[in-house]
């Protein structure tokens, strides 16, 4: 263009991983100048950003800007950057060097998190790496003083202080800064320079930390980055881990942007540049940290589609589909932004205020692949070197390959930049030649299943794989809406990123919705949200205290107090009173329980603010589906944001049409009916007004939108594309008597996610730490017969055992199941596991006729028996367990009986000797659970009936039965394969292995296993398992069930649902009167959490899959008549063939969540002294196995503990030489420091001040150590 001097450019900028895209708001020019630049091409440019300004500097001023020289500054106004520079070093692993300061006691303790795994049928337990390279105990300790009793006993003790919470704070010993001294002194010596410090509630006491931060500035540290003040909230684990991330990314980033200023003149010291954060608001340099920065990009795209749709395009709240190359991002806007307090992003939990934006592993660059009759899309992605096959590198077929085939993707409109000289166009002929031996490949299964099965056609294929991947991407839209109570229908998709919209229409039609929003910028539209954020500054701090008048006055005094510090923030950024807003919260939650809801001020029209507690109650209900009546609310936080209002990018309407829109040419497209000549129009060339009926094209710049047929699109005031789906949801019809392969991954998908969505409504809705905290549950989803269908991966011990629940209450029930029924039942006999897991089931009736089921097991914490917490170590009968329920209708006809209920949980019961053993002594928490399992159910319900409503109720019980199928399939060619690689050691199609272990009192679980290599067929026969024992570790059937379908899961190593099928191929003997098969009267409450544990071992060493993991649940239960508390403790798991056991994790049949550090010493009377790694407890190997677990807990008041545990006598083997791994041991240490062994099961009244120890077993090695 030519040289224009008046005025100054405004630039917005996202720096991504692939491309950088960069937005320039030019005077003179409405339209704006959208530049898209590689963010890494080093032959050409050192900084994109950079790179991308000079270009578009160069054209607005017609001067020549070299390349190695100064960016001039004058014609700037103002630049604002979104950058994955942040989000890339930690997925790469490539930060800063750093150590962590913790407090003594807690070496491991952001290692161990919360002890879970992040996929339960993973073996090598894949744990993402820490960041931090050296670890720093610190001596100091600090405690919250819980009742008025300690107070007093205090006096006036200077070791008494008021935390900024509230609480009271016992200093039980002050920092020791010269011990500290030359540790510090000694990481300087070894390169570390950065750090972070993470110490026992330094949320409400941070006086440590600052000690520490002074500490280490003063030696020569760059960076510190402590806990206090990034996120000061109770819960140390993910302020830890928050801390680590900032020490470990900060410094990267201020390199980086140091490098990016440095490149301007002079003059940039005067000049605005902005940085996008994680929470939608902009910040300066000097405030943008590692921990605000990780969905710097992302963020920029929700406020795009936010600030230009909403309320101008649509008055429907928004769902944000941003679809790149490798993911897709989902997000919601309804008038305010939807933010979260916690996450995870590349294995690393932050804890800060940032956008909702949820994830999904799929994009333009998923890997296609067909396995076991289903097509697959991802989550594996082929990148972008080498890229799909069409990009010419030799790359494999993915999603955009699909496109081409399809003609969603033109190469006319794309860049030829591909080929060894980078001059080429896609490369559609080598992609048709890999579809066409994927069809190959395809129709060969096909015709094997059915011989007169007709061959899909490459488009076929193709749009098959574009109809999974876009299933894909629906369950976390349906996730995202549906778990807060928001119906996915009634939204508009706001498509943006490079491959949305050329699958918006069909999101948007598989999820119901009728509209569709496509911005003009949609390609660039992160960078071009980056225009129309404002500025942010964020101050928080904890109050602790109990919701009511005195405690609101001293909340709105806090308000006011951080209300001053970020206006004043603002103020020295330029901002006036005039152009600063605010906005107030407190973070509530109902008194004993740990969901915390952050409640933004609402003002009134009459401009009075609301009160916290009855939009909290809104709030809540909304989200949860229920209220807690006459429960205290308890205030946790206070937070205040001030927004600078910034001088912002404006839309601009356009032309009106005139006359009809201009056709640029026809092009192929292939649809559901076949190939179609569809109209292309640019958008450039389209007037406000104008209309185009599907099917049709719009190019906008690079992007492609794909109009479907059945859909209209509209150019609207502001020159975006509306698109109307007029057309209803797309269904299947029964073939034949073989699945559609794609229809088949579909229902997988569909199935998955009904079982998934029962077990968020379930979290969403129960009150108890166990179920919404622990997670310990599971949901599924049963055939007519009680068959399992799917089952979302909860907890292990619980997978397939369900089905033998709901077959037992059928046989039971029979012809007097009615409409409007919900079963109940927790007795082992009726194919329960133990008495704490109650089971809901509900039957489902189509015109009168019972076509599923759906059900759901929860652990309720306490259930009667003879000890608080319903887990007694020593109990010898099911009548000292609790209450047992075989059989009753929870609700009968839609009314729910809870007087029966009551009756049967509460009224006291007789052991064999005529003694009373208690009932439940939380019987309104037992309803609410039970209530909430019932609504669990109701959710599965609707979803089904949706199916139907689709599908039929015939094509959706075929589809029942096929993804069982598909499961048994993937079963039996792992069978095969196992059993060829085993049998070609003896010689023989069929093999016979044999494998044994021990409980602790000498009880054998016996297994033969045999497996025919032809069939893809095993027989696992626990014949010689040793009788029914005078102890509680007898284990129901189901037990054994859900054992063996949890390794069979765990040895097919690709992703396939979790169904009956997969025990199609199998069959399993148990000795009738075995503990593995004991009598109605017999005590199983040790079976489900030890026995399981033991099973398992048994079974992948009969397989040579694994050596011994830790081999026990540890389970620890303490209480009083007022309280209970259960938890589980991991420990170490078993070495492989080709890894290393990891250290301090659940392992195999339980995946529960552990209590963070902090709550456990708010909530309850104990204090806790260390919980780190039990170094060296792993066997050695070639392989190691995991370390255990060290859990110390001082009692604060007396209560009764119990530990129910395995491998204190027999320790977890290696394998292949391997050696054993360390057993476990439970200690009771007395104030005298006298150390009493409890051995594996115990139960002891513990006094004040004496604590428990209590250490977990290593897990086996694997393979002969050198």
């Amino acid at each position: 263009m030519g040289s224009v001097t008046e005025g100054k450019l405004k630039f917005c900028i996202d720096r991504g991983g692939t491309f950088t895209d960069v937005y320039a708001e030019i005077p003179g020019q409405p339209d704006g100048r959208v530049l898209k630049l590689l963010s890494v091409d080093p032959s050409n440019y050192d900084d994109a950003p950079v790179e991308g300004i000079r270009r578009i500097l160069e054209e607005f001023t017609g001067n020549k800007i070299p390349r190695n020289s100064k960016i001039p500054t004058e014609k700037i106004e103002w630049i604002r950057m979104g950058t994955t520079v942040a989000t890339n070093a930690l997925l790469e692993r490539k930060g800063e060097r750093i150590a962590v300061c913790v407090t003594q006691g807690f070496r491991d303790l952001l290692q161990i998190g919360n002890q879970a795994r992040p996929s339960i049928f993973d073996l090598t337990v894949s744990k993402p790496s820490n960041l931090y390279e050296e670890v720093v105990e610190v001596d100091e300790r600090v405690q919250l003083v819980q009742t008025k009793e300690e107070e007093e006993n205090q006096g006036a003790s200077s070791s008494l202080v008021k935390g900024i919470s509230g609480e009271l704070i016992r200093i039980v010993k002050p920092l020791n800064e010269e011990a500290l001294k030359p540790v510090l002194k000694n990481l300087l010596e070894k390169g570390i320079s950065c750090l972070a410090v993470v110490l026992m509630h330094s949320y409400t006491y941070p006086q440590h930390e600052q000690q520490v931060e002074k500490l280490a500035l003063s030696l020569g540290f760059r960076h510190v980055s402590i806990s206090s003040a990034l996120t000061p909230m109770v819960r140390a684990v993910p302020r830890g881990l928050t801390a680590s991330v900032d020490a470990y990314l900060t410094p990267v980033i201020k390199e980086y942007l140091s490098g990016f200023i440095s490149k301007f003149d002079e003059g940039v010291g005067r000049l605005n540049v902005l940085f996008m954060q994680s929470d939608g608001g902009l910040a300066p340099e000097s405030s943008f940290s590692g921990h605000k920065a990780i969905l710097s990009g992302p963020a920029g795209g929700v406020v795009g589609y936010s600030q230009t749709l909403f309320e101008l395009e649509t008055d429907k709240p928004l769902i944000g589909f941003d679809m790149g190359g490798t993911s897709t991002d989902v997000s919601r806007y309804a008038g305010s932004y939807e933010q979260v307090l916690e996450t995870q992003i590349a294995g690393a939990i932050i804890q800060a205020p940032q956008l909702d934006i949820n994830t999904v592993a799929a994009g333009g660059g998923s890997k296609l692949k067909f396995q076991f009759g289903a097509f697959k899309a991802g989550p594996e992605s082929v990148g972008a070197h080498p890229g799909p096959v069409c990009y010419r590198k030799g790359g494999e077929l993915a999603i955009t390959d699909a496109n081409l085939i399809l003609g969603y993707v033109i190469p006319d409109y794309f860049p030829s930049i591909f080929g060894p000289n980078e001059d080429q166009p896609l490369d559609v002929k080598s992609t048709r030649e890999e579809f066409e031996k994927l069809a190959r490949q395809i129709n060969a299964y096909r015709k094997n299943q059915d011989p007169f099965a007709k061959d899909m056609t490459v488009e076929e294929i193709a749009l098959g794989f574009v109809d999974v991947a876009n299933e894909t991407m629906c369950r976390p839209i349906r996730q995202l809406t549906e778990m807060k109570g928001h119906e996915t229908k009634n939204h508009a998709l706001a498509c943006f990123g490079g491959a949305g919209p050329q699958h918006a229409c069909a999101i948007a039609r598989s999820l119901g919705m009728k509209e569709v929003l496509i911005h003009k910028f949609c390609g660039v539209l992160s960078a071009y949200g980056m225009g129309l954020a404002n500025v942010v500054e964020e101050a928080q701090e904890p109050y602790s205290a109990i919701y009511g008048a005195e405690s609101i006055i001293e909340a709105s005094r806090r308000e006011g107090v951080l209300l001053g510090q970020v206006k004043q923030k603002l103020q020295s950024q330029g901002f006036n009173e005039g152009n600063i807003s605010t906005e107030t919260y407190l973070n509530l939650r109902y008194e004993g329980t740990d969901t915390a809801i952050m409640v933004k001020r609402q003002i009134a029209e009459d401009g009075k603010s609301h009160d916290y507690a009855t939009e909290f109650v809104r709030l809540f209900q909304q989200e949860y589906g229920f209220k807690l009546q006459n429960r205290n609310i308890v205030i946790c936080d206070v937070r205040v944001r001030g927004i600078g209002v910034t001088n912002i990018l404006r839309p601009r309407a356009i032309e009106p049409a005139s006359g009809s829109p201009i056709v640029q040419g026809y092009y192929k497209v292939y649809f559901g009916n076949g190939w179609q000549e569809t109209p292309l129009y640019k958008l450039e060339n389209l007037g406000y007004g104008h209309k185009m009926s599907g099917p049709a094209i719009v190019m906008n710049g690079n992007s492609t939108v794909i109009v479907e047929p059945n859909c209209r699109a509209i150019i609207t005031k502001y020159g975006n594309i509306k698109i109307e789906i007029d057309s209803p949801l797309s269904s299947a019809k029964i073939t034949g008597k073989v699945a559609d392969v794609v229809q088949l991954s579909i229902f997988n998908h569909r199935f998955m996610g009904i079982a998934e969505q029962m077990g968020r409504t379930l979290q969403r809705t129960s009150i108890s730490t166990n179920i919404k905290e622990r997670l310990d549950f599971s949901c599924a989803l049963f055939d007519p017969s009680g068959g399992l269908v799917a089952n979302a991966p909860h907890v292990p011990v619980h997978l397939g055992a369900m089905s033998s629940t709901v077959q037992w209450q059928l046989n039971y029930w029979g012809d007097n199941l009615n409409e409007g029924d919900v079963l109940v039942t927790n007795h082992p006999s009726a194919g329960g596991s133990h008495l704490p897991d109650i089971t809901v089931v509900t039957p489902v009736f189509f015109k009168g006729k019972l076509v599923f089921f759906v059900a759901n097991r929860g652990h309720h914490a306490e259930i009667g028996g003879i000890t608080p917490g319903s887990m007694p170590p020593f109990s010898k009968s099911i009548l000292e367990e609790g209450a047992a329920i075989k059989a009753f209708k929870l609700v009968e006809k839609g009314a729910f009986q809870e007087e029966g209920i009551i009756k049967l949980l509460q009224v006291p019961g007789s052991d064999e000797r005529g003694n009373k053993v208690p009932g439940s002594r939380r019987i309104q928490d037992n309803l609410s659970d039970l209530r909430a399992q019932v609504a669990a159910n109701q959710r599965g319900i609707s979803l089904v009936q949706e199916l139907i409503e689709q599908y039929g109720l015939e094509t959706v019980q075929a589809y029942m039965t096929y993804v069982q199928m598909n499961a048994e399939e993937a079963v039996r060619e792992m069978l095969k394969s196992v059993g060829h690689r085993i049998s070609s050691e003896s010689n023989g199609n069929s093999v016979t292995i044999e494998e044994e272990d021990y409980m602790d009192d000498g009880s054998i679980v016996h297994l033969k296993l045999s497996i025919d290599s032809n069939k893809g067929e095993a027989v696992f026969d626990f014949g010689g398992t040793s009788a029914e024992v005078y102890g509680n570790w007898n284990a129901p059937e189901a037990v054994t069930a859900a054992a063996v379908i949890y390794c069979v899961r765990c040895l097919v190593d690709v992703d396939i649902p979790l169904n009956q099928g997969c025990l199609a191929p199998v069959k399993i003997h148990i000795p009738e009167g075995s503990f593995l098969s004991p009598s109605d009267s017999a005590a199983v409450v040790g079976g489900n959490v030890l026995t399981s544990q033991r099973i398992t071992d048994v079974i992948f060493t009969a397989f040579q899959a694994c050596a011994c993991s830790q081999g026990c649940m540890n389970n620890l239960t303490f209480g009083d008549d007022t309280f209970g508390y259960y938890e589980t403790i991991g420990g170490g798991s078993g070495a492989g063939p080709k890894w290393d056991g990891t250290s301090g994790v659940q392992c195999h049949m339980t995946n529960t969540r552990m209590t963070d550090p902090e709550i456990f010493e708010q909530r309850y009377p104990v204090i806790l002294h260390k919980f780190g790694l039990r170094e060296n407890s792993g066997g050695d190997g070639i392989h190691r196995g995991g370390d255990g677990l060290v859990r110390e807990i001082e009692f604060r008041r007396p209560v009764i503990v119990s530990i129910l545990s395995e491998r204190r006598t027999h320790a977890p083997r290696g394998l292949k030489g391997g050696k054993n791994g360390a057993r476990g041991a439970n200690y009771l240490i007395k104030k005298d420091k006298r150390k009493i062994y409890l051995g594996g099961k115990n139960s002891v009244q513990v006094l004040p001040g004496e604590t428990l120890q209590i250490l977990t077993p290593g897990g086996g090695g694997w393979g002969s150590p050198l």
